[in-house]
């Protein structure tokens, strides 16, 4: 199976045909990339500005904005020289949002939003412990902030003003990840989650499921020779193109390029047209027992 699946949608608002929304929820859940050539997002005369890596904060990766709370953070300027830069990425939530709600509406009435973020420095050479570094392969998850099973989906388009491209590397079916590093992972120490919730490590309680998707990540950067050897594909995202992906469960890794911007959603197990294709039911498959 290829990993990804085109659609060839030009425009943010158009209505999508029945069997096109059918074809996109069914790709996504199989552990496929949804990628959209002529799917841009032009930027206004005034915010191209922003397209310089000298806006972050020192050691900052992105800039993330909060569109409920009209917040931005990683900035190295103050927020009064920022308005611009947050009505830009506060239409790039919105058209996100309503496109997804287009493209998938099964999913409409559960999807939470989360951060919008902008990524305006290179990635290739950018320094980083293993476990943040993001151009070695790995499926999400995040150490502060347990998802209990929620699934991550992410939206990303590539605003590069030079035509430069996005290269990602995606690997083996998130069974065969499974297969490897499962086996490698120790139950949690009973206690510690609650732990971890109480001093305000972790946001919220750290489930069975969090552990074992925290410990795959955390593994599968730190092999590099399962970086090597594993079987994965190399694809280039052009200046102007937007891909989707349930990055929980597509091995993934962006190995080069900037000035890309991406949405994150939540969805809810139940909110699934197929129950079985995510990666806490394939866990708990491997594993013979519940991680709830």
């Amino acid at each position: 199976m290829s990993s990804l699946q085109t659609y060839l949608i030009d425009n943010w608002e158009k209505e999508i045909p029945e069997v096109t929304q059918v074809s996109a929820m069914q790709a996504l859940e199989k552990g496929q990339v949804l990628y959209f050539p002529h799917l841009s997002f032009p930027l206004e005369k005034n915010e191209m500005r922003y397209l310089n890596p000298e806006i972050l904060k020192p050691k900052a990766k992105n800039i993330s904005y909060d569109c409920e709370k009209k917040e931005l953070n990683g900035t190295a300027k103050p927020a009064s020289e920022m308005a611009i830069l947050q009505s830009m990425l506060d239409r790039y939530a919105n058209y996100s949002r309503n496109f997804l709600t287009k493209l998938i509406p099964h999913y409409s009435p559960n999807l939470v939003q989360a951060k919008t973020s902008f990524r305006p420095i290179e990635i290739k050479g950018r320094k980083s412990s293993y476990r943040k570094d993001d151009t070695r392969l790995h499926v999400d998850s995040f150490p502060s902030n347990p998802t209990k099973g929620k699934r991550i989906l992410r939206f990303f388009t590539n605003i590069h003003p030079n035509g430069l491209a996005r290269i990602w590397r995606v690997g083996e079916p998130f069974e065969e990840v499974v297969k490897k590093m499962a086996p490698k992972v120790s139950r949690p120490i009973p206690g510690v989650a609650y732990f971890l919730k109480t001093i305000g490590i972790t946001k919220d309680y750290r489930t069975e499921y969090d552990h074992y998707m925290l410990k795959i990540h955390d593994l599968m950067k730190k092999d590099l020779n399962y970086q090597a050897t594993v079987r994965q594909e190399e694809i280039a995202f052009p200046a102007g193109c937007s891909w989707m992906v349930f990055t929980d469960q597509v091995s993934h890794a962006a190995l080069s390029g900037q000035h890309v911007l991406e949405q994150t959603f939540h969805l809810p197990l139940q909110a699934l047209h197929d129950e079985a294709k995510n990666p806490i039911r394939m866990l708990e498959k491997h594993l013979n027992r519940s991680l709830l």
